[in-house]
């Protein structure tokens, strides 16, 4: 049977999928904005660096933190290029095949033996599909979304993923394959249900429903499209995904700090709606502190109307709390929550190992 405690989990974002704003000292001096142009770029220069971010920007000291102070999941955002070549052609790539750094995989086998021999849960989760699916930097791609024009960056995916479950059914820690990470509002919902489809019967084939979940983010659409999509006659042991943010779009900007919370604690219902309205649990794969794009840091000047302005230090802890409370409260009453991300470079809001030794998250989750 599936298992039924909640989730508590965290995104290990910016290690198998670079965005250049988790770790900005990588791309320092370059013109990339992404892992694609980084490695097309770098060249043969990509692969030691690469690897040297591999095997330190996460680590098994890492996991063994998560699991001791009660975090009981990871979600591991990977790219299309993780099994290595061959990878459907993008104009990006320039002149070589496949620009990405081979040895990604093996990367991933050790995470997951961390987190069979921690206890962990591990969500599997398609970021970057080829062609990118969203033209943001998470998607391998940014300013690009050519996945839904090309059959072989679909077809693709469908492959990677019946890989992925393949390679990893068997693994005590997985406990989800997400198919994909963040499809753009404007691919037609009809085209991303077929895909859909095809994804759970490719993960399906290998990983029982008794076992291993399957995730589907909701594309950044109304809930009302999917009536009637899972069927449980058809879908077993599925999940709705939703990223829940209140700093990308100018309403939530145009919060103070009491807005934010409120915004937040409205979210406490949702879960239960989409079980009304879906028939399937719902999970906040992403959540973060922060309240604007740019993860100000205490360092840095706030813009005028920065819901932080003025504040003190003490007033600045006890904003993150609220804002923290509110949205753990919420999202409590979800088939469960994990945070975006682990550790970034310079913003604290976003980095949840920087949250808990400030005191702006709980210290402990069990």
């Amino acid at each position: 049977m599936p298992d039924p405690r909640p989730v508590r989990g965290v995104n290990l974002g910016g290690w198998l999928v670079l965005e250049k704003w988790m770790k900005p000292s990588l791309f320092a001096g370059l013109a990339a904005t992404d892992e694609t142009t980084w490695c097309a770029e770098l060249g043969r220069e990509a692969a030691p660096r690469l690897r040297a971010h591999w095997d330190t920007f996460i680590t098994r000291d890492d996991f063994a933190w998560l699991a001791g102070v009660g975090i009981d999941a990871v979600r591991i955002p990977v790219g299309h290029w993780v099994l290595g070549p061959p990878v459907p052609y993008h104009p990006k790539y320039g002149k070589d095949p496949f620009p990405f750094v081979e040895g990604g995989i093996d990367v991933l086998d050790r995470a997951l033996a961390w987190a069979d021999e921690l206890g962990l849960r591990v969500v599997l989760d398609l970021h970057a599909a080829a062609g990118c699916q969203n033209g943001f930097d998470n998607g391998g791609l940014q300013d690009v979304c050519d996945w839904h024009r090309r059959p072989e960056y679909v077809a693709h995916s469908i492959e990677l993923l019946g890989r992925l479950a393949r390679r990893y059914g068997s693994s005590p820690s997985l406990w989800a394959v997400q198919v994909l990470n963040e499809p753009r509002w404007d691919i037609p919902t009809d085209f991303l249900e077929d895909f859909y489809r095809r994804a759970y019967d490719a993960v399906r084939a290998h990983c029982a429903h008794e076992r291993v979940a399957v995730m589907f983010h909701d594309g950044f659409r109304p809930r009302s499209e999917y009536l009637g999509f899972f069927d449980p006659a058809r879908f077993q042991n599925v999940l709705y995904d939703v990223h829940r943010y209140q700093c990308f779009d100018p309403e939530s900007q145009a919060l103070d700090v009491p807005g934010h919370v409120a915004a937040a604690a409205s979210w406490r219902d949702e879960g239960e709606r989409v079980l009304r309205d879906l028939g399937v649990p719902a999970i906040a794969g992403e959540w973060s502190l922060g309240f604007d794009p740019d993860g100000f840091t205490r360092s840095w000047e706030r813009p005028p109307g920065h819901p932080l302005g003025g504040m003190d230090a003490f007033q600045e802890d006890t904003a993150y709390r609220a804002y923290a409370a509110a949205q753990l409260l919420a999202f409590e009453r979800f088939r469960g929550w994990f945070f975006w991300s682990y550790r970034t470079e310079t913003t604290p809001p976003w980095c949840f190992r920087e949250c808990v030794e400030r005191g702006w998250l709980p210290a402990r989750y069990s």
